[in-house]
């Protein structure tokens, strides 16, 4: 007879590696309690990372560099917790140029806007995410590259937009269709509007 431990890592495996989940995917299997266990005891063996309270990864190995773990990114367990949740997210300050490409800078603590519960993660390494609870109507943009880049110009502010970076977001917004941007101008500041315009004028 299967074990509950068994039973989880042949799941995990049908899935891939790199995989994030929580002991809510697994409720079928037996007692919360006993899921619980069963997670504890596999994260003891090493065969899965427990990357935050409740949240857990079937990482990903660098073979090129030896058998160590990948772990998931801070947006990638991010965007399973919104999943989870059924809630939007955006990424806000450092984070939103990092995952644009306009800062090699990578935050410690990561905040997240989103119209689900706030809340705040510890991860490995002390570092964090901060879920922070905001209106609906900020998180209504249609088109993801449209919303990363008005909250990281807006952590930027008009005055300090240099030439180089205007052209990156440029060239950023060129690679997507004008008409899946422009239905989210409405939702920009007006100065965002306007270089998001000039963007395609050229």
């Amino acid at each position: 007879m299967q074990t509950i431990e068994n039973k989880i890592l042949a799941r995990l495996k049908g899935g891939g590696r790199g995989r994030i989940f929580f002991p809510s995917d697994f409720s079928n299997l037996g007692e919360p309690r006993s899921v619980l266990k069963a997670l504890e005891r596999m994260t003891n063996d090493e065969k899965i990372v427990r990357v935050a309270k409740g949240i857990y990864c079937y990482p990903k190995i660098d073979r090129r560099l030896g058998l160590s773990v990948i772990y998931p990114s801070i947006d990638e367990i991010a965007r399973a917790v919104a999943r989870r949740d059924k809630a939007r997210i955006v990424p806000t300050g450092a984070q939103a140029l990092n995952l644009l490409g306009l800062s090699d800078q990578v935050p410690m603590n990561v905040v997240y806007l989103t119209d689900g519960s706030a809340r705040k993660l510890k991860l490995y390494g002390e570092r964090g995410i901060t879920f922070q609870h905001t209106a609906p109507k900020n998180l209504a943009f249609s088109n993801e590259l449209a919303m990363l880049v008005t909250f990281a110009l807006r952590e930027v502010g008009a005055d300090n937009v240099t030439e180089e970076m205007a052209t990156a977001i440029g060239t950023l917004l060129r690679r997507e269709p004008k008409e899946n941007i422009v239905k989210d101008l409405a939702l920009m500041p007006e100065w965002i509007g306007k270089m998001v315009r000039r963007a395609y004028e050229k």
